[in-house]
């Protein structure tokens, strides 16, 4: 075989191999013989085909032999799987509520799609050439009904069974009636002919159901700690209440992003229904049915669009479909005229320790797979602070997995935090500050007392599930599950350094509000920005931290004019929110008298920051120096600066880093002298009088 080669083609590597070329040519000659024989086998025996005028008129001699040909052999070339598939039984037609005259409508509509020899046939009925649809008048002489019948011309209107259905459409609404063409949708047409494959604009909204869990507690035992008996009842009457005829539309409202969802699929699972989970707009909503209706599928839509109506009002106007709604809202009666069933869903304990395991031990190639290794760690601390369930659990555990994997190494705590930290990413970013903590206890210089309380914080954190929930320790009143504490204490004190390693013990991101893309100077606004974060914290496993807290959360005041009266209502909207919240909120203040009452009642820690003493002072400063050459004899120098320098944690850090710099500008290590003009650089800052001031 000859090759040919472009003459402005460049030699060497550039060019590429020939071979890919030479079987793409020997695809197209097969082709042309295909399409050879095929016309061959048309023009035998047409009396037309020698017409120069062929295709803008038909004989009756060509619309004769059009009527006798017999259905001939595939042209040769074919390969198999190529064949029309076997037409669907009628248990299918009966299913999309069809009666028998709308049936053979439908069949006759879409002929021109399924064989191309209708095509002339039904312009030659249509008496033009051109119109090779079936028509309405077309479609009524075929099936032998009168035109001028109501009952037969209501068929084609648009609330009847073939059109409101999306199995029929009547194009060309400004020719008369019965010129009208016919068409059916071609994915209709596909799925009359075994392809199930769903229409290309909802595919890329329809999303498989959310998992059945790996594992979680026995729905028989009495002390089910994470409610799987009330779950397990809840789903049983669900399911029992979709397999009654015409079960129409269920609202399911959740406390938490997911728990609906998964409630929802565990009742299709039962009922024994396949099912298409849609997020995509409204105006598909026609469409969403449509492909329901051709499967024999329920629906589950989850979330909500913002504005619900429209998807609603589409979705109730179908009770032959079973449909199930999740969302946190509330169903608003104003969304469309018939209301649905609405359920609360059943709370379920989300992230538990036996559904970790299973998800991080099952098999990570697929069912058939080996299972993955028991995690040599402790599982039960390393997932208590996390909420994640259903899919977003699954697909934390699969990336924990993937970064051991990637790590080569065994699957360690530090793994499993971060996938689940980015399962949890959300939009608190567009009102808070995130700071990935880079900390932990050992950077904490701080008496006995506030380091007890800090840990009991995070012991808060990990058991609230069990001992708000589980025990029902709740004080109830809607009351949420969060955990909430203030730090108070001067500036420098280690505030906000505690309440990073806080986050950093519970392996959860800190997010700290932003005042100023808070507070507002127009009426109601703050609130509304208040009420965005807390609500998007709710659904997030993260640390919120309101650094001086005391701008926001204030001492209500005497009412004397209108500022009074607005800033009042600030303060009673965030102690209603807060009793809500699920949480985990920290605020720090440096003057804890200006904290309302009312506030400091609710919270669970109230943590005391006090200014260190001298011994705590040479432990902070011995601290900030780990990491810093310094000159000898720098450290046993310590002891007496700790003394004459009054400075809180802060202050002494800020210290350290100026004698750094002092030390990198003239290329050395840190000496006392530097660390001496730092101390007094701070107290000069400070407005304070430097002691011993060139005597030390």
């Amino acid at each position: 075989m000859t090759t040919h080669t472009h003459p402005h083609a460049r030699p060497g590597p550039l060019s590429g191999p020939a071979e890919p070329a030479e079987a793409l040519l020997v695809r197209l000659a097969r082709l042309r013989e295909r399409i050879a024989v095929l016309v061959d086998r048309r023009a035998a025996g047409d009396p037309t085909a020698e017409d120069p005028l062929r295709g803008l008129y038909l004989s009756e001699e060509a619309v004769r032999r059009y009527l006798a040909a017999p259905a001939g052999p595939v042209p040769a070339g074919v390969s198999e799987g190529e064949a029309p598939p076997d037409e669907r039984d009628a248990g299918q037609v009966a299913r999309l509520g069809l009666g028998e005259l709308d049936t053979a409508i439908l069949f006759l509509a879409l002929a021109p799609d399924v064989d191309r020899s209708f095509e002339p046939l039904y312009g030659y009925l249509n008496d033009d050439v051109g119109r090779r649809r079936a028509t309405v008048g077309l479609a009524l002489d075929l099936c032998g009904v009168p035109a001028h019948r109501p009952g037969a011309r209501a068929r084609f209107h648009a609330g009847a069974p073939l059109t409101a259905r999306g199995l029929l459409v009547v194009e060309e609404p400004e020719r008369p009636f019965l010129t009208r063409s016919l068409r059916v949708p071609d994915r209709v047409v596909a799925h009359l002919l075994g392809d199930d494959t769903p229409d290309p604009d909802l595919a890329p909204h329809l999303h498989p159901l959310p998992p059945a869990p790996h594992g979680g507690p026995n729905p028989d035992d009495p002390d089910d700690p994470g409610g799987e008996a009330e779950f397990a009842s809840f789903t049983g009457r669900l399911a029992a209440h979709l397999a009654r005829p015409g079960p129409g539309t269920v609202y399911l409202r959740e406390r938490r992003e997911g728990e609906g969802a998964a409630c929802a699929a565990a009742a299709l699972r039962a009922a024994g229904f396949g099912a298409l989970r849609f997020d995509g707009p409204d105006e598909q909503a026609a469409a969403l049915v449509r492909e329901a209706r051709l499967g024999g599928h329920a629906l589950l839509v989850a979330p909500l669009p913002a504005d619900p109506g429209p998807l609603l009002r589409e979705l109730t106007a179908a009770p032959d479909v079973p449909v199930l709604l999740a969302d946190p809202r509330p169903y608003d009666p104003h969304w469309c005229s018939r209301d649905p069933l609405v359920l609360d869903a059943p709370h379920r304990r989300t992230g538990t320790l036996p559904a970790w395991s299973a998800a991080l031990t099952a098999p990570a190639d697929g069912r058939t797979g080996a299972p993955a290794e028991v995690p040599g760690f402790d599982l039960a601390a390393t997932v208590a602070p996390y909420r994640l369930g259903g899919e977003r659990l699954e697909r934390a555990a699969r990336a924990a997995r993937d970064l051991a994997a990637f790590d080569g190494m065994p699957l360690t705590p530090g793994h499993v935090r971060l996938a689940a930290r980015r399962q949890s990413a959300s939009g608190l970013e567009k009102h808070a500050r995130r700071i990935r903590p880079d900390v932990d206890w050992s950077d904490l210089v701080l008496p006995a007392a506030p380091l007890t309380q800090l840990h009991e914080l995070a012991l808060r954190a990990r058991h609230r599930e069990r001992v708000l929930g589980d025990w029902r320790l709740s004080a109830g009143g809607g009351r949420g599950r969060g955990v909430l504490g203030l730090f108070a204490g001067e500036s420098g004190t280690g505030k906000t350094l505690s309440a990073e390693v806080v986050a950093a013990e519970l392996g959860l991101d800190l997010y700290v509000v932003q005042l100023s893309s808070v507070v507002d100077k127009y009426v109601g606004e703050t609130e509304k920005n208040l009420e965005r974060i807390f609500t998007e914290a709710d659904r997030t496993d993260a640390v919120l931290l309101f650094d001086e807290a005391d701008a926001v959360f204030g001492k209500r005041s005497e009412v004397k004019d209108s500022h009074d009266r607005y800033a009042n209502m600030e303060s009673a909207y965030l102690l209603q929110r807060l009793e809500s919240f699920d949480g985990i909120a920290l605020l720090t203040t440096n003057l804890r008298a200006n904290i309302d009452e009312a506030f400091t009642r609710r919270l669970d820690l109230v943590v005391d920051f006090p200014f260190p003493d001298a011994g705590q002072r040479l432990a902070l400063w011995r601290h900030g120096l780990e990491r810093v050459p310094t000159a000898e004899g720098t450290h046993a120098g310590l002891a007496p600066l700790a003394r004459e320098f009054e400075l809180a944690g802060g202050s002494i850090r800020s210290a350290v880093v100026t004698a750094a710099y002092l030390a990198a500008g003239r290329d050395g290590v840190v000496t006392p002298a530097d660390l001496l003009e730092g101390a007094r650089r701070e107290y000069r800052k400070a407005g304070r009088l430097v002691p011993g001031e060139g005597s030390w």
